[in-house]
């Protein structure tokens, strides 16, 4: 199961309309095993891209359940739906909360996308909220993994 951890990174950009060099700080979402797993994937992610200094400001864990990826997305949206049960015992209906990320290019693809997603689902479910979220990126799990040298 994933681990989610939103990452804040501070470094210094160069400012394309201008070309002047400004110091930002920006959120971006990493699948990690631990906070120290996240800060250094994100400081491995970050580094080509950055030059001079590179500092992870925060790290904090994200709860989502599942992460839908597409290719034409420049967005990232946060759903939270409720998933409804009903209890056995004394027929009352239940509410359990759900979050998931959608990656879409504006507001309308991300609720179309995620319907999709939800097709094959075998609960009854009821969209709470979508959020665009800040992530300039998210980073999956890295299954390549560091193999120890046989």
């Amino acid at each position: 199961m994933s681990q989610w951890f939103e990452t804040k990174v501070k470094y210094d950009k160069t400012m394309l309309d201008t070309g002047a060099i400004k110091s930002v700080t920006e959120p971006y979402l990493v699948d990690a095993l631990s906070f120290t797993e996240a800060e250094a994937r994100i400081i491995k992610e970050m580094e080509p891209f950055v030059k001079g200094d590179l500092v992870v400001t925060a790290v904090r864990k994200v709860r989502l359940d599942d992460v839908f990826y597409h290719e034409g997305g420049d967005r990232w949206y946060k759903v939270k739906i409720n998933m409804l049960t009903i209890d056995e015992k004394t027929g009352v209906e239940k509410r359990t909360a759900s979050f998931s990320l959608v990656q879409a290019s504006e507001f309308k693809l991300a609720l179309e996308y995620f319907m999709e997603a939800m097709k094959s689902v075998l609960f009854d479910f009821e969209i709470v909220n979508i959020t665009e979220m800040a992530y300039l990126d998210v980073y999956g799990a890295d299954l390549g993994g560091n193999k120890a040298e046989e």
